[in-house]
């Protein structure tokens, strides 16, 4: 969504754009903005991440031969560091063995600047030629494994790099000291008018949020970081505290679903935590909630926090070590204690406080979360770039 933007925000009179996606579907894809010009898909970057099968059916051998050497790379990694969870260590090593498989973007051109958005930050490194190099810090690095001598060499490749908010930056800079120099601020650029826009289609939301209750929503992958799973016991506790209506409502989906519907199960939550699946547009259902409820382990700087704070909504987001960075406590949102019964007993506090739920409607009324002047600093590299 911030690439979208990112995008929107640049001006098609003082920059032309050519977009490599490493596939080219999406319910966003319709969105992209006219002026943009999407550069045919490659063989072999939609299969980095497919299901290995799917990548041998599509014929990209070398693509599953590099994924095999990445798992067996992995696995001897492990071995030699128990202690290190296995969530994203094996992602640099991936890349690391895929990219020699992969050719070189719109190789015959050379561009003023090459803007890496997401992962495989690699791409930018080794298969575009370009002046200056700016790539995207999305990750709090505090709360991660990763392994570090791994990802300087490509960190380091990059004239720039942007960081989203102060606390991604100094926990970046903490693990990767010697690029401190190379790491900007630009804080994510958000399509204001595009999210008011869809939050006014016809859905079905209205029809699936139930009327005449407390309303919370969160919205997410089910993975870890979000910390879904411990929704049914903050629930399960706001509900013993008397409010009996509560619907806590999540859109998503991820590996994480079936841990979900068993914490649910366990809690006896079915009627008061649901899960609507994935949705193209989750903007009607952020419009009809009462409270938008970010409970996340960790987050760089959560886009949906800021998307439900443009729909005028008062926002509440657990302590994670990022959170001040997102919300001026009491003023633009509410941060509550991560644990769980410190978490209920201030989602429970800030339903009933009324009074600070109109207060911080008003306040964030007169923001601008959207962040369209963070393009300037886009600008000033891009002329850098030129001269």
């Amino acid at each position: 969504m911030s690439l979208l933007g990112l995008l929107a925000a640049l001006d098609p009179a003082k920059v032309d754009v050519d977009l490599f996606l490493c596939s080219h579907s999406g319910p966003l894809m319709r969105f992209i903005p006219e002026y943009v010009n999407i550069l045919p898909s490659v063989d072999g970057y939609s299969n980095i991440l497919n299901p290995l099968k799917d990548a041998f059916k599509a014929g990209q051998l070398r693509v599953v031969a590099g994924r095999l050497i990445a798992k067996w790379k992995h696995r001897r990694y492990r071995k030699a560091h128990p202690a290190h969870k296995a969530d994203q260590t094996i992602f640099q090593i991936l890349w690391d063995c895929v990219m020699p498989s992969l050719p070189k973007i719109n190789p015959e051109q050379e561009y003023d600047l090459c803007i890496s958005y997401m992962n495989p930050h690699n791409i930018g490194v080794q298969k575009v030629n370009a002046r200056k190099k700016l790539a995207w810090i999305h990750t709090d690095y505090s709360q991660i494994e990763t392994i570090p001598e791994r990802e300087l060499p490509v960190w380091g490749a990059y004239d720039y790099i942007a960081a989203i908010s102060p606390d991604v930056k100094n926990a970046f800079i903490h693990v990767f000291p010697t690029l401190t120099s190379k790491v900007i601020d630009i804080e994510n650029i958000i399509p204001e008018n595009y999210i008011i826009a869809r939050s006014k289609d016809q859905s079905t939301a209205y029809l699936e949020m139930q009327e005449g209750s407390v309303k919370l929503l969160s919205i997410g992958r089910f993975c870890e970081a979000k910390n879904y799973d411990n929704v049914p016991y903050i629930a399960k506790r706001i509900v013993e505290s008397g409010l009996t209506d509560l619907k806590w409502y999540i859109i998503g989906y991820g590996g994480d679903e079936e841990l979900i519907r068993r914490k649910i199960a366990e809690a006896k939550m079915e009627r008061h935590v649901i899960l609507l699946g994935k949705k193209d547009n989750p903007y009607p259902y952020i419009k009809a909630c009462d409270i938008y409820v970010q409970p996340s382990r960790y987050e760089g700087k959560s886009i949906t926090v800021r998307e439900a704070q443009i729909l005028g909504k008062p926002v509440v987001v657990t302590n994670y070590p990022t959170a001040h960075s997102q919300i001026n406590d009491k003023t633009d949102g509410i941060i509550v204690p991560l644990e769980n019964e410190g978490c209920a007993a201030g989602i429970t506090n800030f339903i009933k406080n009324t009074k600070l739920q109109r207060q911080i409607v008003q306040n964030i009324a007169r923001q601008d979360f959207a962040g369209p002047s963070e393009v300037i600093k886009i600008y000033s590299i891009l002329n850098n770039s030129q001269s």
